[in-house]
């Protein structure tokens, strides 16, 4: 059961990463403006929102693999 003990601790680890971050944000680059061989580009800021909910989802899910885990090994 291994692989479940694995997948358990890594749902806890991101379901608590997600709790710690509230949000995180990304740039891209767009281009504007072209004319002949002259370009403008500009950089845009997008920010995700990551609701808690989600988080706690993770680690309670992660919890229950762990439980699971544990309890088929000692059968």
């Amino acid at each position: 059961m291994k692989p479940l003990l694995a997948i358990g601790i890594a749902l806890i680890v991101l379901g608590g990463a997600i709790l710690g971050y509230e949000q995180y944000s990304y740039t891209t680059k767009e281009q504007v403006f072209q004319l002949g061989t002259i370009t403008a580009t500009a950089e845009q800021t997008h920010t995700v929102a990551l609701p808690p909910l989600l988080g706690w989802l993770l680690v309670g899910g992660g919890a229950l693999i762990l439980v699971f885990a544990a309890m088929s090994r000692k059968d």
